[in-house]
């Protein structure tokens, strides 16, 4: 075993060095480079659909036989739908306006010093995901769009497909002439080479998990490279007193039962016990095939709502499985997210402005939406092109992270030979 972490170490130290060495030629391209190149590999994931599907064919039968879980298997799933999904994609943020190069303020001082902050690459990005081979397009697009250097390691369960798709993103990177070592898959499934990446401090600048809570906790305790992540989506929706009968209705079922395992999914509904009829909501989450576990009031209104534990308040289901609370109102909501949100994404209905308002200053969370899904928690969905995460922290960046979320600044001062007294 140690020969092969011996091994794998070196692998990743090479990979690496050469993505450092591609960073800096990225940053010497014009932006239409990239775009030609994001334009290319979109061209060669349709080109190479037969390819991509075959391979994913394998994947689906090697997971299924290990027994992977309905939700996992849907997001390892590829069809031709969602290839020219992950083609356009990429397409879209080929038509992205860098942010690289772009002024983010600039001041004159006294002594005649111009200051600009301008936005810059972050260098090379570790991305560190499970399940779904989609991300090595979007993940790989946004990198080189924001002028970055990416390696990937997708799961083992996906290796096959992300092969394939990685191989039409080096395409496009050949056909305009841009470094192929700009965008690189780890292509081994030993768990070494997480490990590899997460000490990688001096060769990778950032690391992006996307994945379960396993692989993003891992990432969190060993990472001596900074991490932009989240590890849970326990969202909420909450029903006001105040709020509309058929958007309540609408937005939960929407939230929940839209798709079951995306982060964005509604875990926990909330309702005012104000709230004059709860029953349609709950009925109407029942019938669209939701299993509701709730509290003691939750399940007065509908006996088929099953009994919640302290467990079910703190759990991303990823499933069509959902929890239910009535409480106290705006404030019985704000105290049941600050104890159990994960900060990712909350929703407030209600047609009363100053306690939307109010909802959406005081949650603490990456995303606060009033009269929406929490469906929409997607870069896709803000007009940012794919997205390569979402942040719940408060450094950097936050939310759906895109093209300006893979950048930095730096500083630029031009004197005309201004020297301090």
């Amino acid at each position: 075993m140690a020969d092969t972490e011996t091994d794998i170490q070196a692998m990743m130290n090479d990979m690496g060095r050469r993505a450092r060495a591609a960073s800096a030629q990225l940053a010497r391209l014009p932006a239409e480079r990239t775009a030609a190149a994001l334009r290319a590999a979109a061209g060669a994931i349709r080109e190479q659909q037969d390819l991509i599907l075959a391979a994913n064919t394998k994947d689906m039968e090697r997971a299924t036989a290990n027994g992977l879980s309905g939700a996992l298997l849907d997001r390892l799933k590829l069809d031709a739908g969602r290839i020219e999904g992950a083609a356009q994609g990429v397409e879209a943020v080929a038509a992205l306006e860098t942010p690289v190069g772009a002024v983010i303020d600039e001041t004159r001082r006294p002594n005649d010093m111009i200051l600009q902050r301008v936005r810059v690459p972050l260098g090379v990005i570790g991305i560190i995901y499970e399940s779904r081979p989609n991300v090595t397009a979007d993940a790989g697009a946004l990198c080189l769009r924001s002028g970055n250097a990416v390696i990937l390691r997708g799961g083992s369960e996906a290796l096959n497909s992300n092969r394939a798709i990685h191989a039409a993103m080096v395409a496009g990177l050949r056909q305009e002439g841009l470094p192929e070592d700009a965008i690189q898959l780890v292509q081994t499934t030993d768990r070494a080479a997480v490990g590899a990446m997460l000490t990688a401090a001096g060769l990778i600048d950032i690391i992006v998990p996307r994945g379960g809570k396993s692989l993003v906790a891992r990432v969190q305790s060993e990472a001596r490279v900074p991490v932009l992540a989240h590890l849970d989506g326990i969202n909420h929706i909450f029903i006001d007193r105040a709020a509309d009968p058929a958007k309540a209705v609408a937005l939960a079922v929407n939230a929940k039962m839209r798709r079951t395992g995306i982060c964005g999914a509604m875990e926990t509904l909330l309702i005012d016990r104000a709230y004059a009829d709860p029953a349609p909501i709950l009925s109407a989450l029942i019938e669209a095939g939701c299993e509701l576990r709730g509290d003691e009031a939750a399940r007065v209104i509908d006996q088929r709502v099953g009994a919640a534990d302290t467990a079910d308040w703190d759990t991303e289901y990823l499933d069509a499985i959902c929890a239910v609370a009535l409480v106290d109102g705006l404030d019985g909501a704000l105290a049941h997210i600050a104890a159990h949100g994960s900060h990712h994404t909350d929703a407030i209905v209600t047609e009363d402005s100053a306690t939307a308002e109010r909802f959406l200053a005081e949650v603490d969370s990456a995303i606060v939406m009033h009269n929406a899904s929490t469906q929409f928690a997607d870069g896709g969905e803000f007009g940012l092109g794919a997205e390569i995460g979402i942040s719940t922290g408060r450094l950097h960046a936050r939310g759906p992270v895109a093209l300006e979320g893979l950048t930095t600044y730096k500083w630029i001062v031009r004197g005309t030979g201004q020297t301090r007294p």
